[in-house]
């Protein structure tokens, strides 16, 4: 089975199963959740695409349950792919609010939880999914250093956390951070635009962690995009001026380089420094292979339309 960190740092795009297992809901998925999930995971290997984001929470843990039968369907996929994980968020229901829980003795049951669901014996990678403020942090530390030395889990990594936090954890780990899996695109430019809003009156209002993207790439953490298709505001569900200037944009560069809009759009995010690796999550075959060459190729947008793609979706200048 391949090295999560190895694997990881190979990826250049990873597909998200938050759309597997139907209902948002924790009503029992069926035949034909197994058969979408199926033709998801087809569409992503067609394209290259060998890492499969999950979360426990996905779907009421539908998502990680319809990958394990597509599993059990396919003798040697699991050999053939990476498997990550996350943990750390407890849904609400009619008896208890939503909430962050990254006790000790939580990461580890909820690890088993997926184990079981997913139809394997070790998890690639997982991610803490959100800071938990309780957290006692040499707990948590305990809790991943037992799970690697039993070899339930190879990596870890974390998600929606800033360098400061990355570090205080780190610090206590047997092993390196692999990941931190951030909401990054073209529409949710906070952690690019925090680095040249400095000494303006809009960098109190952007709110992104500064010196996290230095912090990873320093650190040799992959950073991940969830989100990175931006819902679609440029390629089918623009909304405002701008989201609909970004989309001719896109349309054009398409035709002019022979690809899709959702190509051009990742490769705006992986023609970054940071070597960021798009997440995507649709659950349609068509929409999934229309990423194909943000799979297969090197980003193909020169330095002047990285930046006319950026202001054009700003709606206003730089500062």
């Amino acid at each position: 089975m391949t090295n999560a960190s190895t694997s990881l740092s190979g990826d250049r795009v990873l597909y998200g199963c938050m759309g597997l297992g139907g209902s948002w809901d924790p009503d029992p998925y069926g035949p034909a959740d197994i058969d979408a999930a199926e033709a998801a995971v087809a569409a992503a290997l067609d394209i290259g695409i060998t890492t499969f984001d999950h979360a426990d929470i996905y779907r009421h843990g539908k998502a990680e349950a319809v990958f394990g039968e597509v599993l059990a369907r396919t003798p040697g996929l699991r050999e053939r792919i990476t498997l990550q994980t996350k943990c750390g968020i407890r849904l609400g229901d009619k008896d208890r609010p939503g909430m962050y829980d990254l006790r000790g003795e939580s990461i580890t049951r909820r690890v088993e939880e997926s184990l079981t669901r997913l139809r394997t014996d070790v998890i690639d990678v997982l991610l803490l999914h959100r800071p938990d403020p309780l957290a006692d942090v040499d707990s948590v530390a305990a809790a991943l250093n037992s799970l690697h030395r039993q070899g339930l889990v190879r990596g870890f990594g974390v998600s929606n956390m800033g360098a400061a936090q990355i570090a205080h954890l780190q610090a206590r780990l047997d092993v390196p951070l692999v990941a931190n899996q951030l909401e990054m695109s073209l529409h949710s430019r906070a952690w690019v635009e925090a680095g040249v809003l400095i000494n303006t009156p809009e960098s109190a209002r952007n709110g992104f962690p500064f010196g996290t993207l230095e912090h990873c790439r320093d650190h040799g953490i992959r950073l991940q995009a969830w989100g990175a298709l931006a819902q679609g505001r440029f390629t089918g569900r623009e909304e405002t001026p701008a989201e609909r200037a970004t989309a001719r944009l896109l349309a054009e560069l398409a035709r002019q380089k022979d690809t899709t809009p959702e190509s051009v759009l990742l490769w705006w995010l992986m023609r970054h420094p940071a070597a960021i690796a798009p997440v995507i999550g649709s659950a349609r075959p068509e929409r999934i292979r229309a990423c194909g060459d943000a799979a297969l190729r090197e980003p193909g947008l020169t330095h002047e339309e990285w930046y006319e793609l950026w202001i054009t979706a700003r709606g206003v200048p730089l500062p």
